[in-house]
């Protein structure tokens, strides 16, 4: 089963009419949950990360094997990502992938990342990414199944 954490709402029609119909695509191949926590509403960048913090925390349990997105991680090709996936969840049933707020996440969140994944060094919008991540992980089993579509 995939899991996707992301701090904050789709607020644009098509951005919610692209997110269902890849939600849809990757439901053909397995289990995916999205969960949007509230961002917080919050200036102070310690207090709001600290707000998301909690709010992330109630959805990530003891087995999920953790992936976070940042900046930092490192880059994958879109096949080692499908690589990735496959050999992961062969020893965990559960990948739980977060996308932080506009301030990022809070280290605690961070702690309990079991790898760090970084698309690119560019900031995105936190609406847009969730799209990207997504697409990437339709590609991804497209991959894996030997399908037509990843070039």
């Amino acid at each position: 089963m995939l899991k996707i954490i992301t701090v904050g709402k789709l607020k644009e029609k098509y951005l919610k009419d692209a997110q269902d119909e890849y939600l849809k695509r990757i439901s053909k191949y397995t289990k995916i949950e999205l969960i949007e926590v509230e961002d917080s509403k919050i200036d102070d960048s310690k207090q709001a990360l600290l707000e998301e913090k909690n709010n992330i925390l109630k959805h990530i349990n003891s087995k999920d094997y953790v992936i976070t997105l940042e900046i930092e991680g490192k880059e994958l090709s879109s096949i080692e990502l499908a690589d990735k996936l496959d050999k992961t969840l062969i020893t965990n049933s559960d990948i739980t992938f977060i996308i932080g707020g506009s301030y990022g996440i809070h280290q605690d969140v961070l702690d309990k990342s079991n790898f760090r994944l970084s698309f690119s060094k560019m900031t995105f919008p936190h609406q847009l990414f969730r799209i990207l991540l997504l697409e990437q992980l339709f590609r991804s089993y497209k991959i894996l199944n030997n399908e037509k579509y990843h070039k």
